[in-house]
């Protein structure tokens, strides 16, 4: 079997679209088109059912898709192991790191490029809920994220930071009467948020299910400095991690104010996958990221 036709095919249902997989694998659409019938040819069965605009995987396809990302994990094992024979005078990483601590591994860079200056080390940026999808999958050997780690994933861990979740908005907000912010206290509340495929925002939503909670989500984005213009503007309320404020000046019309559960705490780790093969490069991460980050403290 093709493992081109094989990518192709796993990278169209994972995006559920033929201009999207295109678009991420650099090819036009009639290549990827192309390659697909080629895989249904050789299986003998339909792969996809085509309606209009949407996708949708037959039964015989989801097996292709769920198999092939595993034999596609197993050459990606393969090529890292064969690599490793040069050590680290040469070789490659790539690690997935969400747009919100990237700041914090400045320094992690300059430290693993001084030390391994062989090794072309690449930053992919992604909404932790994304990074460990692609951790547990193989696309990533590793990638940092937001704690807790979807339990199902089975993730190895390890913290590299941990603060509080503040709330910042208007000074006239109901909250910011208070020292600290209970979650009760944004119930009906507008609120800014980062997108929802980023691990805080998880962390949030998931807290206010648990407390009953029904804010009211009225923008978000990816930017974290666009959510305090937001709520400098009086559009609502940004919950965020206090390290990322201590970065940038604040409106002084601002409040601030930290979320009084101490469960809700930004917690950075590491992630990788128990018991599969991690290359030198990806071990030699860690160990800069242990020395670097003061034994694995973000702040």
């Amino acid at each position: 079997m093709d493992l081109r036709a094989l990518r192709y095919f796993i990278e169209t249902v994972r995006h559920g679209s033929f201009t999207v997989a295109a678009e991420r694998l650099c090819v036009t659409q009639s290549t990827v088109s192309k390659m697909l019938r080629q895989l249904e040819d050789e299986v003998g069965q339909p792969l996809l059912h085509r309606d209009g605009r949407r996708i949708r995987v037959t039964d015989v396809g989801r097996i292709l898709f769920d198999r092939g990302q595993e034999a596609l994990g197993v050459m990606r094992e393969l090529n890292r192991e064969v690599a490793d024979l040069t050590a680290l005078a040469r070789g490659e990483l790539t690690v997935g790191l969400p747009p919100t601590v990237n700041l914090f591994f400045t320094p992690v860079v300059k430290a693993f490029r001084e030390r391994h200056p062989g090794v072309r080390l690449t930053l992919v940026e992604r909404g932790g809920q994304i990074i460990e999808q692609q951790v547990a999958s193989g696309e990533l050997e590793v990638g940092v994220t937001l704690l807790p780690v979807d339990p199902a994933l089975g993730l190895a861990t390890r913290t590299v930071g941990r603060h509080p979740i503040v709330a910042v908005g208007p000074a006239d907000a109901l909250w910011a009467r208070q020292a600290q912010v209970d979650l009760s206290h944004l119930d009906g509340e507008a609120l800014v948020l980062l997108h929802d495929d980023f691990a805080l925002t998880r962390q949030l939503r998931d807290a206010f299910r648990r407390f009953g909670v029904e804010p009211r989500i009225v923008a978000q984005s990816g930017q974290w400095d666009f959510l305090v213009a937001l709520a400098a503007a009086g559009l609502g309320t940004a919950l965020l991690p206090q390290p990322l404020l201590a970065r940038m000046a604040l409106h002084p019309e601002l409040a601030v104010r930290p979320l009084a559960d101490p469960a809700l705490a930004w917690t950075v780790a590491h992630i990788w996958p128990p018991g599969r093969y991690l290359s030198h490069a990806a071990r030699a991460w860690l160990a800069v990221c242990e020395d670097v980050l003061d034994g694995g403290a973000i702040g």
